[in-house]
């Protein structure tokens, strides 16, 4: 007799949409370790720092700053699958600061959704990796974003979507620490209390810099954890860098099943894991030159600092 876990339940309902066939592409990876969830984001930020270095355009520092909570989500926490980017209950994942898009491109090569190579396109005519995601290009984008303040709108409204359904899929948004400066941001965060949206998880990539210096400079934010914990949500604050807190706080606090939205406070580096990028605004949106590029992927290549 199977016991009717959620699992089972879940894969289940996968064979039911596909014919009663279990294919290749089923939605359930194993449990990556957090040993192999740290190399996968040193992957992930070679390959990001790779396609801003081909196409002499995009932005490394934020890339770097999300790459850590990125790996976790796609190669651990995330039901998809890459044979089936469409499928109905697969979780969403919405980038709200779309610029960041290498990232994002990089966990879909290494993920399986697109191949390797064609990655290395980013920002060329006809390719379907654009400086922002475009949803009707590019597979496993799930929402076209770049227009800041505006992707976690997008977001609650797959929660609520998802709730109305009575779909058990979940949905992931990442915002930017300067995103959310903007109005729309905390309009989308009422609307999330207000709709008791306990299916929908925003990270704040706090990395305390914007393109024009740092967030406390330009329109100081006061302490994110406070605020979104005053609009309703439940609120936590980790090291967006540690691989330990990052799955320890998806595999709970994530998953607390009471009726509120949450947020994770992510404190980050911009630039994470190359030196002269580290905490510096003017690698917001500036490509590297041969030079730069070969001493990014030679510090990348032995790890990140403890």
């Amino acid at each position: 007799m199977i016991c009717a876990t959620p699992l089972v339940i879940q894969v289940y309902k996968y064979m039911s949409l596909q014919g009663g066939h279990l294919g290749i592409g089923v939605w359930h990876m194993q449990r990556t370790s957090v040993e192999e969830l740290k190399q996968r984001a040193i992957e992930l930020r070679k390959t990001a720092v790779t396609m801003v270095y081909e196409a002499q355009s995009g932005h490394p520092g934020g890339s770097l700053s999300a790459a850590d909570v990125i790996a976790a989500l796609y190669f651990r926490e995330m039901n998809v699958d890459p044979a089936n980017p469409k499928w109905e209950d697969r979780d969403r994942f919405v980038l709200s600061k779309g610029h960041v898009a290498p990232i994002q491109y990089a966990a879909l090569a290494l993920r399986g959704f697109v191949s390797n190579e064609s990655v290395y396109t980013l920002r060329q005519y006809g390719s379907p990796f654009q400086g922002h995601p475009d949803m009707k290009k590019c597979p496993g984008i799930d929402i076209s974003t770049g227009s800041l303040g505006q992707g976690l709108s997008c977001a609650v409204g797959m929660a609520i979507a998802g709730q109305r359904d009575e779909k058990d899929y979940r949905v992931f948004a990442m915002v930017g620490d300067g995103e959310c400066q903007e109005g729309q941001i905390w309009e989308a965060i009422q609307a999330a209390v207000k709709y008791k949206l306990d299916n929908l998880i925003v990270f704040v990539d706090n990395n305390r810099l914007q393109i024009d210096g740092f967030c406390e400079d330009v329109m100081p934010l006061l302490d994110l954890e406070k605020k979104f914990d005053a609009f309703g949500f439940d609120t936590t604050r980790i090291d967006g860098h540690s691989m330990e807190q990052i799955v320890e706080t998806l595999d709970t606090f994530a998953k607390h099943k009471n009726g509120k939205p949450k947020c994770i406070v992510c404190d980050t580096v911009k630039g994470k894991g190359v030196s002269y990028m580290e905490d510096q605004a003017a690698w917001h949106g500036t490509a590297p030159n041969k030079e730069e590029f070969e001493l990014a992927i030679k510090e990348l290549e032995g790890g990140l600092p403890v």
